[in-house]
């Protein structure tokens, strides 16, 4: 589970902003949505949604995260060598030249977990990871530039792999690949995670082919597999979760080419059908790009989401409302707050420019008001990040109503929109 995400230096996030899934003491009865795992003492959130005008540095804070991710995922194995470190700091100012900093707290089997890095464009100048297994502080490792420092609670063969681990690799990253033991846990718990950002086509493809076809080929094509018995209960538990959104869906399967390669096919020739109800009680076959960009968006999710649900971890998204109805964005929200549907504790983090989730028009208010946080602008282009509870709004407080008013910012500066010039003298 996700406990606290800081980050400094990258994109529009110039100076250290931390983004804590902590819950805050609301007052009130205890609350059922919470996450509440017995090691940790204290009380997570199993979301947050992050608000703010456009181009205010909400995809940034996702961003951030997938950096980490793919550095911890990536770095040993397929960074060049000689290529330094693909930094992405802040552009606006001469902070483009300074190292970035990248710090996750986190749980796994049990025990608190404190990994980050510091990185520049040409190497990795820190990194350390920390442990309070029973509540009492371990050093693991620590690194500065060429020099580590391992702990006596990291057992395994740190030296030779602190041998093998590149200036612009990451430590973690080399000791995944060198299958040690105990670090290996850690290094699951970035590569389960998700994030769903808005990207371009793939392999230039349509969009409806590309969303779904991005799940298939990264792990999870075994779903479809008509002889997988060990998916069987995700694979009807997907097609529950279409049926349940009222999208005239009864069934889907996917239907592969001859590969290229052992277990390579081209992804042009894949063919995803979805079988619908049809006149006199007769069913029909369509191909996916006859569905509504709505049903491609779920379909889309709906690998992730129901694995996500069934093993825990986090998952994150870009627009959350991106072609789906309110209405079917709350009820993906409701399944990560009920602890009915989430026994393993996964957590979603996402954008939204959706207000109606700030609201009780749709019933109790889904959201509580620590898992309401903002991006917003500065003139000089840097993000900050900051949570509704800094205002600390009353509990009847209509929080809709004060976001659209601008009362707790993250809302677009706007005068009257021109197209021409002349308008504007």
């Amino acid at each position: 589970m996700l406990i606290q995400f800081r980050v400094e230096n990258h994109r529009s996030l110039r100076d250290e902003q931390v983004l804590s899934l902590v819950a805050a003491n609301l007052g009130g009865a205890e609350d059922p949505r919470l996450l509440r795992p017995p090691e940790l003492g204290e009380a997570l959130l199993p979301a947050v949604a992050l608000y703010g005008a456009n181009a205010s540095g909400k995809s940034n804070v996702l961003n951030a995260l997938a950096f980490m991710r793919e550095a911890v995922l990536r770095s040993h194995r397929f960074w060049d060598p000689e290529a330094g470190v693909p930094q992405e700091s802040f552009a606006l100012s001469s902070k483009a030249q300074k190292p970035s900093l990248y710090e996750v707290d986190f749980l796994v089997g049990g025990v608190r977990f404190r990994y980050g890095f510091v990185l520049s464009a040409a190497r990795i100048e820190e990194e350390w990871l920390h442990a309070w297994p029973h509540g009492r502080k371990q050093l693991w490792f620590e690194r500065e530039g060429d020099r580590f420092d391992f702990g006596k609670h990291l057992h395994g063969e740190n030296e030779t792999i602190r041998g093998l681990t590149r200036v612009n690799s990451l430590f973690l990253s080399a000791a995944a690949q060198n299958n040690h033991a105990a670090l290996l846990p850690l290094f699951g718990w970035f590569r389960s995670a998700h994030l769903e950002l808005r990207r371009g086509p793939l392999l230039g493809l349509e969009p409806s082919r590309a969303a779904f076809l991005g799940d298939l080929f990264s792990g999870q094509l075994a779903l479809f597999e008509e002889d997988n018995t060990a998916r069987k209960h995700e694979r009807e538990a997907i097609v529950h979760l279409l049926r349940s959104a009222d999208l005239g869906i009864l069934d889907m399967k996917v239907e592969l080419p001859r590969p290229i390669l052992p277990g390579r096919f081209d992804p042009r020739k894949v063919e995803i059908l979805l079988r619908h109800q049809a006149e006199a009680g007769h069913e029909v076959w369509l191909p996916l790009e006859w569905e509504s960009a709505g049903t491609v968006t779920l379909l889309g999710l709906a690998t992730r989401l129901v694995r996500m649900l069934r093993r825990g971890g986090l998952l994150c998204i870009d627009e959350l409302e991106a072609n789906l109805h309110p209405a079917l964005g709350f009820e993906l929200l409701r399944l990560f707050q009920d602890p009915r549907h989430n026994p393993k504790g996964a957590q979603l983090l996402f954008t939204t420019h959706d207000t109606n989730l700030l609201g009780n028009v749709l019933g109790e208010p889904p959201l509580r008001r620590d898992q309401i946080w903002f991006t917003e602008k500065d003139r000089t282009g840097a993000t900050q990040l900051y949570p509704l509870t800094d205002f600390r709004p009353r509990k009847e407080e209509n929080l809709e109503r004060g976001y659209l008013q601008g009362r707790y910012g993250a809302i677009p500066f706007l005068g009257q929109l021109v197209i021409d010039p002349e308008e504007e003298q």
